[in-house]
């Protein structure tokens, strides 16, 4: 089975060929979506062989699949044939968050300027925007905010976008969300905030963009730990 589809196992590095390889497509309309074949997906819907959102068992639709490979002219003629942009899998993902989730671009775009919807949380809490933050894609984040996407969605964990940014040392993308007004006051399940999680790795720049913005320095976790405690558990004299 192709875990590369599930967001549960979307973040551990394993050979993404090599599961698409043992991954078993389950119909006609899905098979030919993967192998990008514009001329049979086109063939099948107009003779009626298949639906234009027919589901696997999985609940995944040719759109799920189309936007999960990168195949930006199918995303376009699925759309053309009017399937609907917000259907969840079984992991409550839509479309939109596949395409964010393998950083294809195009397809973002294209599921974006036909009213996709960036703020749809899968299973685990995390939307479009999450994922491109956790890839650090730039280019999708902005797309993202430019289409209204939330800053403010907090994923299981209670990760906010920018929490997930300092988690995971995506320092770029945390700038780029501070640049654009996230709340630099939000603090994850454990009552951690920005400033303990940028002190992990030495992010410098952002410990000071966040000191301009009048983080809490004397807040503490649920451990009872605050910024400082965590700098000087880094080693960082900051």
């Amino acid at each position: 089975m192709d875990s590369k589809l599930f967001p549960a196992e979307s973040f551990i590095g394993r050979n993404f060929r090599k599961r698409v390889l043992r991954y078993k497509v389950p119909s006609r309309i899905h098979r030919a979506v993967c192998g990008g074949d514009v001329e049979k997906v086109n063939h099948i819907l107009a003779y009626g062989e298949a639906g234009v959102d027919e589901r696997d068992k999985k609940n995944r639709t040719p759109l799920h699949y189309a936007s999960t490979f990168g195949h930006s002219e199918l995303v376009s003629l699925l759309i053309k044939k009017k399937c609907n942009l917000e259907l969840l899998d079984n992991y409550f993902s839509t479309a939109l968050n596949k395409a964010v989730e393998h950083q294809h671009e195009e397809c973002v775009e294209i599921l974006l300027n036909n009213g996709a919807n960036p703020n749809v949380q899968d299973i685990n809490g995390y939307s479009s925007l999450h994922y491109a933050v956790f890839c650090q894609t730039t280019a999708i984040v902005e797309k993202l905010l430019s289409h209204n996407a939330n800053m403010e969605l907090q994923n299981k964990d209670g990760h906010t976008p920018l929490l997930l940014a300092l988690k995971h040392n995506k320092q770029e993308v945390a700038e780029l969300l501070i640049q654009n007004n996230a709340n630099i006051h939000a603090v994850d399940n454990d009552k951690r905030t920005a400033l303990m999680l940028a002190t992990k790795y030495e992010a410098k720049h952002i410990i000071e963009l966040l000191l301009h913005g009048g983080i809490d320095t004397s807040a503490k976790d649920q451990f009872g730990k605050n910024a400082l405690s965590y700098a000087i558990a880094s080693c960082f004299n900051v």
